[in-house]
């Protein structure tokens, strides 16, 4: 029995040793192709239809869903803040209550998530089969560089695309918690804006977020392309790279919401 205890106990840390080594080794790996995007990228910028081009398909192409999510999150927050602040009859102070929450952090975080959901997996999936399809390899033998013909016009119109997203899901959500509490339930206009107005600053409220949004664009994008790039060329392998894209786009969104939430208050205090 002792004998069996300790090959199960060596097979487990064995396995988690593996996998540590093999997560350390494709750190480096997506760091290491990420640099070499950044050193490519003069061809994007050279021929900014490019760039374009793919901000059309990331950043307009999701303007439906990071609308009408905006307008239902803020329609949501107007209802609970209102139904919360009434208690203590501070009602008008809605607005701020709806403002705040999306500009610090509903609106980069739930912009974030949507993004990598749909931008992002499709990021990965088009290059992936572009690979699988040996595109990328025909491209090559043309004399064409991949990473700098596809990949990077990809990265730098993500990163473009979030900040743009992120604020105008902002300005829905808003949008929406107006409607809810001014036109649906009656609270004061002029309390409601003019109490929002007086509590969000420009530099520790929306110039934070704006950061923040970059910061998600950056991350998101990054895993999105070298996901794909490094899909195995099959179905199940673009398949699997596009659920890794999705699963470490949104847990490295909220790990980094914190570190940069923590970061700004300090700032603050």
């Amino acid at each position: 029995m002792d004998v069996i205890l300790i090959k199960q106990t060596a097979a487990v840390i064995q396995r988690i040793g593996h996998r540590t080594i093999n997560s350390i080794w494709r750190l480096g790996c997506a760091s290491h192709f990420i640099l070499l995007v950044l050193l490519k990228s003069w061809t994007s910028f050279a021929r900014p239809r490019l760039i374009t081009r793919e901000i059309y398909y990331a950043g307009v192409m999701s303007l439906v869903i990071i609308l009408v999510s905006g307008l239902f999150v803020g329609l949501v927050l107007g209802l609970q803040g209102y139904e919360t602040l009434q208690k203590f009859g501070s009602e008008s102070a809605v607005g701020t209550l709806v403002a705040l929450s999306l500009v610090r952090e509903l609106g980069p975080v739930v912009a974030g998530l949507l993004f990598a959901s749909r931008a992002g997996s499709a990021m990965t999936a088009e290059i992936g089969l572009m690979k699988a399809t040996e595109q990328l390899s025909a491209m090559g033998m043309m004399a064409v560089d991949p990473v700098a013909r596809v990949v990077a016009p990809k990265f730098w119109a993500g990163v473009f695309s979030m900040p743009l997203l992120a604020a105008m899901f902002s300005v829905m959500g808003v949008f929406g918690g107006y409607l809810v509490t001014v036109v649906v339930i009656g609270v004061d206009e002029g309390s409601f804006w003019s109490q929002m107005q007086n509590a969000v600053d420009f530099r520790y409220d929306i110039v934070n977020g704006v950061i923040k949004s970059c910061c998600f664009g950056v991350v998101i994008t990054a895993i999105a392309v070298f996901e794909g790039f490094d899909a195995p060329p099959t179905a199940e392998g673009v398949s699997m790279a596009t659920t890794r894209t999705v699963v470490t786009s949104s847990l490295a969104i909220l790990g980094l919401d914190f570190v940069l939430t923590a970061f700004m208050f300090r700032g603050v205090a």
